[in-house]
């Protein structure tokens, strides 16, 4: 059987693809097992700047837990390591994008709201469904930080999908491209990404959670001190001159 989780490095993108269409992307033991050693990687891989999260079809991103594989172990509260959660099991400071390719249900959702941007096929669905089958969703604290409130409850409460387009309203998803497009468009920003200062860039990550996460004195105290050691570095010099000079710029990370 060939591994339910890839991990391949292209252009300094770290493609972590989940492999189990014929179970709708279902995150059993082993996808989650191939998840933790693809988010460990990505955070030790210096080659690797930005990380996409996708899948293989175009039905489903991922559907959530294997509740097949569930209703045999009868899993009650899952443990903190059930499955990599960005933020909160697992610190990854390096930029994420979740290319969704079809259904994000139950803990696909959480894979995708997990990331720090999203883009998702025409066709793609969002749902939190665990209102319909029993289950929790701890996970979904960030979610009215994402999308107003109501909205969070709504979708929290009822177990309904959304489709892409409404997902793009509220503003949980970033772009909506054609199923064919995906690859492509996720690659597009994350070479974007991957070009700017990386300094920079993780601490831009960072600034913004400072928001959800402090009151508004705090935060900006807090920033002063996490953009300080930007302002002081090599790169910091570097973007100028590389604009006097014409030429592009050559990041170390320094």
């Amino acid at each position: 059987m060939s591994a339910p989780v890839h991990y391949e490095i292209e252009d300094g993108i770290a493609w972590v693809t989940i492999d189990r269409p014929e179970a709708r992307n279902a995150l059993n033991a082993a996808t989650r097992q191939g998840l933790w050693d693809a988010t460990h990687r990505f955070v030790a891989d210096d080659e690797a700047l930005v990380m996409v999260l996708t899948a293989v079809g175009d039905k489903a991103f991922c559907a959530g837990a294997d509740l097949n594989e569930m209703a045999g172990t009868s899993l009650e509260v899952p443990p903190a390591d059930f499955v990599p959660h960005f933020g909160r099991n697992v610190e990854v400071t390096k930029p994420t994008i979740a290319a969704v390719n079809g259904v994000a249900y139950a803990g696909g959702f959480m894979l995708a709201q997990m990331c720090d941007l999203c883009i998702a096929a025409e066709h793609a669905r969002f749902a939190v469904t665990e209102v319909k089958v029993g289950r929790g969703s701890p996970w979904a604290v960030p979610l009215p930080s994402l999308i107003p409130p109501r909205v969070a409850l709504e979708i929290l409460m009822t177990g309904d999908p959304i489709d892409a387009a409404r997902a793009y309203e509220l503003g949980l998803v970033n772009r909506v491209v054609l199923q064919e497009e995906l690859r492509a468009a996720a690659a597009e920003m994350a070479r974007t990404i991957a070009g700017n200062a990386p300094l920079s860039v993780r601490a831009a990550k960072a600034t913004v959670g400072l928001a959800t996460e402090l009151s508004r004195r705090d935060a900006f105290a807090a920033a002063d001190e996490l953009w300080e050691p930007v302002y002081r570095s090599r790169d910091a010099q570097e973007g100028p001159a590389a604009f006097r000079e014409k030429r592009s710029p050559v990041w170390r990370g320094e």
